[in-house]
């Protein structure tokens, strides 16, 4: 009999249940135990479903109250000695402060999980770290697991993986693997009393081998997995977000029970592991997009798998399901007003479903599930003839564009000093990166206008108050290049994607960014064009309230493109450059408007990376080609700026650099300015803004720690091209703390104007 397994599914429930319980607690609107019976509640409907769709093994250890990666640092002792606390006796108040921070200390950097849009706490190692074990939120879970009377299998990521996602931290230079000695015995205790608590088998996730390993990481497997079995478990590798066949030789001598592969990435590397004569897990249902799968097709690589291998085929999705939507059903919009997209999808709980169907075909042939197989081809079918998807006209535009459509006029030398001709700002100038406070008034008012009981007019009116009232708060701080503050977008992809034509959009279909905060991803499942203007009548409106420059505010074609669920049907570089001359479209119309500020934001140009180096050059040529695209045909004196965050620029800077934005803003608190120093070393040309301070902790900076990461900045950057401003986007803060840590900001910059003047 075929095994079907999970790896992981959805924390956050159907309904974001497990945020507003978080985010209560944080405001001290409900005690611990309410978060915790929040949870557990979550916890047992994941298993259940999971049950139902006759799952073998159901996936435990996966829930966590913030992120996986921060449990994997409590559990393994490795939490930041900086913050004082005991791994072994860690309060829940305490784990959150680790991943939001306190009055004496900033939270852990965080930064995306490989390419996807999930965001994990990176551990900090430094050379004398030291790790002590403490299973007990994986052995609690496993434990109501079974109390259910259901089959759990634990999933954790493996110490490999777990030190290369990590930094190395201190005044001492070492290198972290060689923290391994250290860390396996941990690891085999933490196995051991999953294994005493009765796992018969321990998922060990290892996507790191899907990156361009170092030899040394690589050779040190051996040395890793002979450790780990000690523990009186079977132990299922697990690799996932590309192909390991270059390492299959490597895998297969490994002294492990089984290998999960991702069939969905890299189906290629299947041939590779089909001679493996242990347990084979085969990833074929994508744990990371939201299509629909043609089952037929999945079955006719499965089936000669199911002949070869016997009772050693296990099934199960690509990786886990953290990162789609937990349930298409509830989707009665969607389904009303597009039903052959509908049609069309499968989120957690359809891919659950599908994964049964697999394995009944698999165990009692296709007969049995017959009307599931063809609901599925006719599924396939309908979008493979639909006349919704394609479009002449952006074809045509596309393929029609001249060779050097994507470059501005002039080199930025010359560009520049048009600009400074009007702007004229002083030397640090300042501004933000874009949005303000999303208050309770404003989200009340766009969900009254949503559901119909708010006029047009009244929600206009609305937004407009709240965008007079964030450009009188800038003036009274004295900030150089204002905002409008992004009162009227309930998302910076999500906005965009409504207003744009080859989008959808659900109700529900939230997936975790990081801790609770959670994102609703649009799908693009045709071409993409810009019918009317999106954001020229708020810029407008704003520059009319003040004499300052209004910057402008677009996401840009990549970020649209990497967090929301794509079409898999055609290239991405082609769907992004579609976005990207829908963009430009809007840059051209606010510049015409008087606009002549305008950010694109590309946070995710990083994180579009693929895994492997040989990839990289195909994807950054197309990838920075529909960033310029998106600002052609712009004046000179038009200033454009980008933000980035989360990223490690290290390795791409000449691929930014062939962005030439004229500004570009970068996160750089958390990492105390150390991802500046790349720019620096690299000799960046054009004008750069690192971050000052972190906005996603709700404490305000001393002036002394502003200033601190200002000189460093300056060590770096030269002045004459250093701008001022915070991390990222102000939309998750309160007022009262905005404005003193923007106040703190503004005293600081004044106080360096006048000493370097000098």
């Amino acid at each position: 009999m075929t095994t079907l397994h999970f790896s992981g599914f959805p924390r956050v429930g159907a309904f974001r249940e497990l945020k507003f319980a978080q985010e209560k607690y944080w405001r001290k609107e409900a005690g611990e135990q309410e978060l915790l019976d929040v949870a557990k509640g979550l916890r047992e409907k994941n298993w259940k479903h999971q049950a139902a769709a006759a799952a073998d093994f159901v996936a435990v250890a996966d829930f966590t109250f913030y992120d996986h990666i921060l449990d994997l640092q409590v559990a393994t002792g490795a939490i930041p000695a900086r913050f004082g606390f005991d791994s072994q006796n860690l309060t829940l108040e305490q784990y959150f402060q680790l991943a939001r921070g306190n009055k004496d200390q900033f939270a852990i950097e965080m930064t995306k999980w490989f390419d996807t849009n999930y965001h994990y706490l990176v551990p900090e190692f430094h050379a004398d770290t030291e790790f002590k074990a403490n299973a007990a939120h994986y052995v609690q879970q496993l434990q109501e697991a079974k109390a259910l009377g259901l089959n759990a299998k634990p999933t954790i990521v493996g110490p490999l993986t777990f030190l290369w996602v990590g930094k190395e931290k201190g005044q001492a230079a070492f290198n972290r693997l060689d923290l391994l000695p250290k860390l396996l015995p941990v690891y085999v205790d933490i196995l051991t009393a999953l294994a005493e608590a009765g796992a018969e088998w321990i998922q060990i996730d290892e996507p790191a081998l899907a990156v361009d390993l170092p030899q040394e990481w690589l050779d040190a497997y051996e040395t890793a997995y002979a450790a780990l079995s000690q523990a009186d478990a079977k132990i299922l590798l697990s690799t996932y977000f590309g192909s390991v066949a270059a390492h299959a030789g490597r895998l297969k001598n490994l002294p492990v029970d089984g290998i999960h592969i991702d069939l969905v990435r890299a189906p290629e590397q299947l041939d590779a592991f089909v001679d493996y004569g242990k347990v084979l897990s085969a990833g074929v249902i994508d744990g990371r997009n939201i299509w629909r799968a043609n089952l037929e097709q999945v079955l006719a690589v499965l089936e000669p798998l199911k002949a070869k291998l016997g009772e050693r085929l296990w099934i199960s999705s690509s990786c886990s399901l953290l990162h789609t939507p937990y349930d298409l059903s509830v989707e009665e919009k969607l389904k009303a007003d597009k039903p052959d997209l509908y049609s069309w999808l499968a989120f957690t709980l359809q891919k659950t479903d599908e994964l049964r169907v697999l394995k009944t075909a698999l165990n009692q042939g296709r007969e049995a599930v017959a009307a599931d197989l063809a609901a599925s081809r006719a599924a396939a079918g309908s979008r493979a003839a639909s006349t919704e998807i394609h479009r002449a006209d952006v074809a045509e535009r596309l393929a029609d564009l001249p060779a050097d459509a994507d470059r501005r006029k002039s080199p930025f030398a010359e560009r520049i000093k048009a600009q400074q001709a009007w702007l004229n700002l002083p030397a640090l100038p300042t501004t933000t990166i874009g949005s303000f406070p999303q208050t309770t008034e404003i989200r009340q008012a766009r969900a009254a206008f949503k559901k119909g009981e708010l006029s047009a007019a009244d929600y206009e009116a609305a937004m407009k108050k709240e965008i007079a009232l964030v450009v009188e708060e800038q003036e009274k701080l004295d900030i150089d290049v204002l905002v409008h503050g992004e009162a009227e977008r309930n998302d910076m992809v999500e906005y965009f994607g409504e207003l744009l034509s080859g989008f959808a959009f659900t109700q529900y279909g939230w997936v975790q960014s990081y801790g609770s905060r959670c994102v609703k991803p649009p799908i693009i499942f045709g071409d993409v064009s810009r019918p009317n203007a999106m954001t020229v009548a708020w810029s407008t409106y704003a520059q009319s309230l003040t004499k300052r420059p209004m910057k402008g505010m677009l996401t840009g074609p990549v970020t649209i493109l990497q967090w929301s669920f794509v079409r898999n049907d055609i290239p991405r570089a082609t769907v992004c450059k579609q976005i990207a001359l829908a963009l430009n479209d809007e840059v051209l119309d606010l510049e015409k408007a008087g606009i002549k500020v305008i950010q694109i934001d590309e946070p995710a140009i990083r994180e579009g990376l693929p895994l492997k180096r040989a990839d990289w050059d195909a994807y950054l040529a197309w990838a920075s080609e529909a960033f310029r695209l998106s600002s052609t045909g712009c004046e000179d004196s038009t200033q454009i700026h980008t933000h980035m965050c989360y990223s490690e620029f290290n390795d791409i800077l000449p691929a930014i650099a062939a962005m030439d934005a004229d500004v570009i803003t970068i996160e750089t608190s958390r990492s105390d300015m150390e991802l500046l120093t790349a720019f620096g070393d690299f000799k960046y040309p054009n004008d750069i803004g690192p971050g000052v301070y972190d906005i996603h902790s709700p404490r305000v900076p001393t002036e002394a720690e502003i200033e601190h990461l200002l000189r460093k900045a300056a060590e770096v950057v030269p002045v004459e091209r250093l701008w001022v401003n915070p991390d990222c986007g102000l939309k998750t803060r309160g007022w009262k703390e905005t404005v003193e840590q923007l106040q703190a900001m503004m005293n600081v910059t004044r106080k360096l104007r006048q000493e370097w003047a000098n």
